[in-house]
């Protein structure tokens, strides 16, 4: 039997080491098993499609702890580049692979609406009437039918050129572009905020898309973001937007119509 190998990256739901010629990611959580069949089937779907992903090999257990074998992702990190390249350049490049997997039928994957709503009605410090308010402002959206990444990033891209691979693709479901582009924007608030902004208008410029559009999914998606403690409480007081940049918490009671929108495409 193949020897688990280094540690090849680390993060917050799993690890990931060497297998071999492959890649073996371990879960950490008590959920381990579940993720791991979860995330294997999203890779199994996104194969078909020819998407820039690992392809699963195997999911098992291995020294006591559940996980997907994979292939190997290259070693450099897009966000090397993308963190030390100032211009609009890297920005347009990530909204290039991020609009890959939009374009793409999510059939098989699970309803982002419905785990948008799900983890709504589980976040944390929000009364019946917020929820309530969320849940008709998140029904109010557009659904859709495309392949959304969930949590794309920069460090989920590695690779360069034309042998980019995105890889975590456990929250992968099928919905709105737009909805995952915005997730990406709370993320980039929460690492870069200074580029959160940026990678929306070069998402927008490269497909064509409504700015304002994108971050109407603020509020629902910011809400779902409440059952993980991880974004800061504060970053500075406001976006060149308008659009309140103090943490999720605030997004929440935040609305498209509140903001200075003239600005927007």
């Amino acid at each position: 039997m193949t020897e688990i190998g280094r540690l090849l990256g680390s993060g917050k739901e799993a690890e990931v080491f060497e297998y071999g010629a492959l890649a073996l990611k371990l879960y950490r959580r008590a959920a381990s098993k579940a993720s791991s069949f979860r995330e294997a089937a999203n890779l199994s779907i996104l194969e078909r499609l020819a998407l820039p992903a690992p392809k699963v090999h195997a999911v098992g257990e291995f020294d006591g702890r559940w996980g997907v074998l994979m292939d190997r992702a290259p070693s450099s990190c897009f966000a090397d580049q993308f963190v030390s390249t100032a211009g609009r350049a890297p920005l347009e490049d990530m909204a290039q692979l991020h609009r890959r997997p939009h374009e793409k039928p999510g059939d098989g994957l699970p309803s982002l609406m419905a785990r948008l709503s799900a983890r709504i009605r589980r976040a944390e410090g929000l009364d019946a009437a917020s929820r309530k308010r969320l849940q008709a402002q998140l029904d109010s959206l557009p659904d859709g039918d495309r392949v959304c990444h969930g949590d794309f990033h920069p460090w989920n891209i590695h690779g360069s050129g034309q042998g980019f691979m995105i890889v975590d693709w456990l929250d992968a479901c099928c919905g709105n572009p737009l909805a995952d582009v915005c997730r990406t924007y709370v993320l980039f608030q929460h690492a870069m905020p200074d580029r959160a902004m940026d990678y929306v208008e070069a998402y927008a410029s490269v497909t064509g898309s409504e700015v304002s559009s994108i971050l109407a999914w603020l509020p629902p998606i910011a809400a779902a973001r409440l059952i993980y403690p991880l974004l800061p409480r504060s970053f500075a007081s406001r976006t060149k937007s308008g659009i309140p940049s103090c943490g999720p918490r605030a997004w929440v009671g935040w609305s498209s119509h509140q903001s200075s929108c003239s600005g927007l495409r």
